[in-house]
């Protein structure tokens, strides 16, 4: 029954409506009976949905607002107030109907990402024929075809063709992107032009764009400082309330007074003002691929006054390449990163990766090596034994402790390298330097300008770590005017460096690949993570995740953290505005229970429409900025 009238809510609303306008015309032709008739009938037709839910409230030991306008309505009816009684309910109703609808639209973004869902999958068979079958039917291991305009269903990595892709569900990003064999795409994406085959790798619940959802979902769900601090004052408020109005009653004697006290005081500009702000923020946040992990993680990103970097694949693109194989000793070049390629296909870090994909570029057969006793060293380099050969690849602190001396030769050729912006990888065979091997990456076309409008938008100290050499972070952090670096680092050391800061009272975001950085961004007051390249430890781990892996997603959301947290401001101040403002004329005499009602549930509509300026909140109506000139930094 009483799903049933919450059901037809809307159907109450309209028909209390009708009944109002009948009275209204029944006392414009001089039948006061019928008019009374017509607004009793209006009046408790529209109570029964508010008086369910002050019930339900009363059960769970709440006092709601719905509370505080039934008990106004009861007593507007007893003192024989039936337009007033009628008019209250139904602006109730109608303003909780287009609280509603606007509710829906400040979700729009999660709506758009759910409906873009793929619901079906073309499945190559063993025996070569195609059958198109529910996703959800779709497992590990399956052939998956998708031809022009269709939608990818799940994840997986190209097997046969290439194409063009948009990604905008996941990256926010509508440029379309090249895709070929071997490279990884993801569910919900579509391919614009071309044709591909793919093996699925993550299905159903599992797949990045499902993850999306599902963290929108919570971080909508979850609450700011601001709400949860509303919460608990509107459940102090609101019987405060019902106490005042008797007051008002004993000192006036008005009955009357008294309920339009009850009904204007109600708090609901008040308690809807902060959650819509961040429901539309985070909306925003999601439709431009960033994913912000609830209103308390969009409070505290506003406050942030304090940016810290990994270098690779953070403030560079992560896609180096080796650019010089430099022997000693005659030493053949193609034998050397033979060896040093086997080594590193044990290691995940990205520049023994490096390795491995320039030695497969020149087509070598690296299976047909012999590989034992091989062993990372996090944050140094590796060492293991290929080919009967003993090989160590690193830095010099690896070096230092294999006991391995450096020529200054050998030196001196890695300081120059090192300069010109290249990480140089130390190569040893059977305990002597045989080779250097450089590996340079590209900063990120938009780190300059991106960091220069978080400058401009509050942010005071910006600071690299990174577990490469001094000559190379001096040339990254020169090149993007930063404050600070400190290099050769351990993961171990950027969590210390970042409990420093925040020990001495910086509020820290600290962005990383989310991988050898997840201590440090779990750390920091926010934690920020690249989506691509560990996208599943990125949204374990971090607090914002940037799904195009762009430095300007990461100034978009901290101007958006700023914006929610300023907007949620402005709707309390409306909202406690209005309340006093209304309160006055009551206790003067000047807002009677009709018109205060009507301005009250205005109140409200005003706060959720200010919210949904949100929604168009956009970095790129952002002022231009100047990009900075390059300045010596602090090591």
């Amino acid at each position: 029954m009483i799903a049933h009238i919450n059901h037809h809510k809307n159907q109450i609303t309209a028909l209390a409506g009708i009944l109002i306008i009948s009275g209204f015309i029944f006392g414009f032709v001089g039948n006061g009976e019928l008019k009374d008739i017509a607004l009793i009938s209006a009046t408790i037709l529209a109570s029964i949905p508010i008086f369910i839910k002050a019930i339900q409230a009363l059960r769970m030991k709440a006092f709601s607002i719905d509370l505080l306008v039934s008990i106004a309505v009861l007593g507007a009816l007893y003192i024989g107030e039936y337009t007033e009684s009628s008019i209250v309910t139904f602006l109730f109703l109608f303003g909780d109907y287009l609280e509603m609808r606007t509710l829906e639209k400040t979700r729009s973004s999660l709506r758009e990402l759910v409906d873009m869902a793929p619901q079906e999958a073309t499945v190559l068979r063993a025996d070569g024929k195609t059958e198109i079958i529910p996703v959800e039917d779709v497992v590990e291991g399956d052939r998956v075809v998708i031809h022009p305009g269709g939608k990818i269903p799940v994840d997986g990595k190209i097997m046969t063709g290439k194409a063009s892709i948009n990604e905008a569900a996941i990256t926010g990003e509508s440029v379309p992107a090249s895709k070929a064999i071997n490279d990884k795409v993801f569910s919900g994406t579509i391919l614009d032009n071309g044709y591909i085959e793919m093996i699925a790798e993550r299905v159903g619940d599992d797949t990045t764009f499902a993850k999306i959802i599902e963290l929108v979902e919570e971080a909508q769900e979850s609450k700011s400082k601001a709400e949860k601090f509303l919460d608990k004052f509107a459940n102090i408020y609101t019987p405060a309330v019902v106490v005042l109005s008797i007051i008002v009653y004993l000192f006036t004697k008005d009955l009357h007074l008294a309920i339009t006290f009850l009904v204007i005081a109600c708090p609901g500009a008040l308690v809807i003002g902060a959650p819509v702000s961040n429901v539309a923020g985070i909306g925003n946040g999601a439709k431009n691929g960033v994913l912000i992990k609830g209103g308390e993680i969009m409070d505290k990103f506003s406050k942030v006054d304090t940016l810290v970097f990994d270098k690779t694949g953070t403030l560079t693109k992560g896609k180096p390449e080796v650019t010089d194989i430099h022997v000693f000793n005659k030493a053949d070049k193609d034998t050397l990163l033979g060896l040093v390629a086997k080594a590193e296909t044990i290691s995940e870090h990205h520049l023994g990766q490096t390795i491995v994909k320039a030695a497969q570029d020149r087509d070598m057969d690296l299976a047909s090596m012999e590989l034992s006793d091989g062993e990372a060293i996090k944050g140094n380099g590796i060492k293991a034994v290929v080919n009967n050969r003993k090989i160590v690849a690193g830095n010099r602190k690896l070096m230092k402790n294999e006991n391995i001396s450096l020529s200054s030769a050998a030196e001196h050729y890695a300081v120059n390298r090192e300069k010109a912006g290249n990480s140089a990888i130390f190569i040893a065979v059977d305990g002597k330097i045989d080779g250097i091997i450089s590996i340079a990456d590209q900063i990120r076309d938009d780190a300059k300008r991106a960091l220069t409008q978080m400058r401009e938008n509050g942010i005071k100290k910006i600071v690299m770590l990174t577990g490469d050499n001094k000559h190379t972070a001096e040339a990254v952090a020169t090149e993007l005017g930063l404050d600070e670096f400190h290099a050769e680092l351990l993961p171990e050391d950027k969590v210390e460096y970042v409990k420093k800061l925040k020990e001495s009272g910086h509020i820290v975001a600290m962005a990383g690949d989310g991988i050898n950085d997840a201590p440090a961004i779990a750390t920091a007051d926010i934690g920020l993570a690249m989506g691509e390249g560990g996208t599943d430890i990125s949204m374990e781990t971090a607090d914002v995740v940037l799904m195009a892996d762009k430095l300007m997603q990461f100034s978009h959301a901290y101007s958006l953290a700023k914006a929610t947290t300023r907007n949620m401001k402005q709707n309390i101040f409306i909202a406690v505005g209005v309340v006093a403002i209304l309160l006055t004329g009551v206790l003067m005499g000047g807002v009677h229970l009709a018109s205060g009602m009507f301005i009250h549930e205005a109140s409200v509509l005003i706060v959720i429409l200010n919210a949904m300026r949100l929604i168009r909140f956009n970095r790129k109506n952002m002022q231009p900025v100047k990009e900075p000139a390059a300045v010596p930094v602090k090591a």
